[in-house]
């Protein structure tokens, strides 16, 4: 990376001093920990910074506090209003209650409910409107203009990017020796806020962005591509189609590179983080480590910093990446099993699996809705084994045993 006359950017290094003394006391400084454990599996030196934990379990508080922090005293009664797929809805809906501001928020139809009733909870009004970010916004900014609200907006502000950069103050502060800053790209607001400190203290930094791969739009901005963007990503709290103007033009010259990861990425990623580091994040706050594990010559020997950035996801979705990653790793398999249909065959594939040493969760006879002959019956199993090398091992002993099976 070229050096940058900084002090061109719409955001500098003292602006982004300026916040921390806006919000501190009230914003957490979040821990900034090293991860031995993921380290070793990244082949590098890991510290995660833990902004999962923050009240409203995002890093937005912290722009969101800076901002409406400088409202004015005739803005504030007429109230705000900002468009939000979840954590800046939380960040406003919190930060202004706790100002007496009143706040509207539009969320996107879509919006995961935890995060469509956290904000509730935080006393804002929420309107659901839209398919997307962008027609959310679009009916923001109507509504804002016709009731005198102000917009806060979620990233293409230099207050909100002042706010997220204070992450960088406190991960700089903490571990010095950093040398790398992966950090989640939506609209661009925490990385560009990041880019501007990392640059001013410590020039020789890279930083990393990550986007998911069904929604790369900073990455179409910055490199010149038209990748399409479609379909529903495990993170939607980065699934923006039109990244900010002031965050594009810190990007382009601040950040060295932007990588891209898919749906199964980002869930290994999530699933590793709450099995290792016993820590919930959602799908956003996991792409910064599906990136450092889906590339792992480009982090090698390095000291790499990552941004947690969020925590809120559903219990059920949870749940769902946590069975699938399961399965990736052939520790749970559905299998089915031809059989003929007399006493003592499930008896003898129950039998043969204890032996293997698999674990029985689920077990379906179907008799009527198969292509089987009459005398055959289809047998249908969840199994447990420790991973994909016992799952194998188990496969062959049913083989030998002619057992017909096939995981599905």
């Amino acid at each position: 990376m070229t050096a940058y006359d900084l002090s061109k950017l719409p955001v500098t290094l003292d602006d982004v001093r300026a916040a921390a003394a806006t919000i501190q006391g009230v914003v957490l400084e979040t821990a900034c920990n090293q991860s031995r454990t993921l380290g070793e599996i990244c082949k590098c030196n890991l510290w995660l910074k833990f902004e999962n934990l923050q009240f409203t379990s995002s890093f937005k508080d912290r722009g969101a506090l800076n901002r409406l922090n400088a409202l004015t005293a005739e803005q504030r009664p007429r109230g705000v209003i900002a468009m939000s797929a979840g954590n800046h809805a939380q960040g406003v809906a919190y930060n202004a209650r706790r100002l007496g501001i009143p706040a509207t928020i539009v969320m996107p139809v879509g919006t995961p409910m935890v995060k469509v009733e956290n904000t509730r909870r935080h006393g804002a009004e929420v309107i659901i409107s839209g398919t997307n970010l962008e027609e959310a916004g679009a009916f923001a900014r109507s509504h804002g203009a016709a009731h005198g609200m102000t917009l806060i907006h979620p990233y293409d502000d230099p207050l909100i990017i002042a706010g997220q950069g204070t992450v960088a103050l406190e991960m700089l502060a903490a571990v010095p020796e950093l040398d790398t800053l992966v950090v989640p790209i939506g609209g661009g607001g925490l990385i560009s806020g990041i880019a501007v400190v990392a640059r001013a203290l410590k020039p020789s930094v890279r930083i990393i962005g990550v986007q998911a791969e069904l929604y790369p739009s900073m990455y179409n901005a910055i490199s010149g591509r038209d990748l399409p963007m479609r379909g529903d990503t495990l993170a939607e709290g980065i699934a923006v189609k039109s990244p900010g103007r002031i965050t594009t033009e810190i990007i382009r010259h601040l950040v060295d590179d932007i990588l891209l990861v898919t749906e199964p990425q980002i869930e290994q990623a999530l699933a590793t983080l709450i099995s290792i580091e016993k820590t919930v994040v959602e799908g956003a706050g996991a792409a910064g480590l599906a990136a450092v594990l889906a590339n792992p010559s480009e982090f090698a020997g390095r000291h790499v910093g990552l941004v947690l950035s969020g925590g809120n996801i559903d219990t059920r979705l949870i749940a769902s990446v946590l069975t699938r990653e399961l399965a990736r790793e052939g520790r749970l398999t559905q299998l089915t099993i031809d059989i003929v249909d007399r006493p003592g065959q499930l008896a003898a594939v129950s039998s043969l699996l204890g032996d293997a040493g698999a674990n029985i969760i689920e077990v379906s006879h179907q008799r009527t809705f198969s292509v089987l002959p009459a005398k055959a019956t289809l047998l249908e199993l969840v199994i447990e084994t420790r991973d994909q090398a016992h799952l194998n091992d188990v496969m062959a002993k049913l083989a030998a045993a002619n057992f017909k099976a096939r995981c599905t």
